[in-house]
């Protein structure tokens, strides 16, 4: 059967990646770091990729004090540091120094203790920059808000995804537990899970539904070691009235060039690193307090270069 368009590579019905959990998920954050082979290594979430050159710059300097001298880039467009000092014996119960701690809150990618490891949040790269059927960002960044201030959302699993895509189609490929997608300049569908469906939405009712029903995944999961990462872990669906893809859904899109792009600079990060002197560089050339986009390509967008 012919991948419906907006859909994952991996279609699953719901349920069908159901699986026996031993423990719960250990994907690392600030307060959760994860002990490798050369020291603690901590993830830094960012909503939709979006931060600041003076900030990673911040990091950078974080990372060539405490760790590793290098920040490096995720496949979800997230930050990592490596080879930090860690207090404790091992998973879960090893942490890092507070001085490290409040050297990484200073850079301020770090907004929420209590939630840092549920801002799993993946946007369209170039949402507002170029292109696209709708600029996502104030959705992204008012879902951020709305997560933050729901208590049961803590509950999520650090696995548990949400991605929006703006039309374009560049990460509507991308593995979800929450998709959305942008149908026109008012209008998106949510896919939940691999292969449900919502009804088309306004854009401003959005994200109050991802609230809801990641919340609703939360209740649904438990809070035993066994509980699912992932609503395709589900054993009954998560909607109980799924509708059709909508045909508008766009189709996957490569990601964009190098270089200079309409509105913005696309810029390649070898083997996704940067170094103190690759931040200084992009400062020297940008400004300090630029805005920059890091993507899931583990690359950079400077918009408005």
């Amino acid at each position: 059967m012919a991948r419906m368009p907006g859909s994952p590579a991996n279609d699953a019905a719901p349920g069908s990646l159901s699986r026996t959990r031993t423990r719960g998920d250990l994907c690392p954050g600030v307060l959760r770091p994860w002990l490798a082979d050369d020291g603690a290594l901590v993830r830094l979430r960012l909503v939709g990729g979006a931060t600041r050159i003076d900030q990673l710059a911040a990091l950078g300097a974080v990372a060539e004090k405490y760790g590793s001298g290098t920040v490096h880039l995720t496949k979800r467009a997230n930050l990592q540091v490596r080879g930090l000092p860690v207090v404790g014996d091992g998973c879960p119960s090893a942490s890092l120094p507070h001085e490290v701690v409040a050297a990484i809150e200073a850079t301020g990618l770090l907004p929420s203790h209590s939630h840092e490891l549920v801002r799993n949040i993946l946007l369209s790269p170039l949402s507002g920059v170029t292109g696209g059927r709708a600029d996502l960002r104030p959705l992204a960044e008012r879902l951020d808000r709305a997560l933050r201030a729901t208590p049961a959302a803590a509950g999520l699993s650090a696995r548990f995804l949400f991605v929006l895509d703006d039309g374009r189609g560049d990460v509507v490929g991308r593995s979800a537990d929450l998709g959305v997608i942008a149908l026109d300049e008012r209008t998106a569908q949510v896919r939940v899970g691999s292969a449900q469906w919502s009804e088309p939405l306004a854009l401003d009712d959005v994200v109050p539904a991802l609230v809801g029903w990641a919340t609703a995944f939360v209740a649904a999961r438990g809070t035993g070691p066994d509980a699912p990462w992932h609503v395709d872990e589900l054993p009954t669906p998560l909607l109980a009235h799924a509708a059709q893809p909508d045909p508008r859904l766009p189709e996957p899109t490569a990601p964009p060039a190098y270089g200079a792009l309409p509105g913005c600079v696309h810029r390649q990060v070898p083997d996704g690193r940067l170094a103190p002197r690759d931040l200084a560089a992009l400062a020297a050339e940008f400004g300090s307090h630029r805005r920059i986009v890091v993507t899931p390509w583990r690359s950079l967008v400077i918009p408005d270069a």
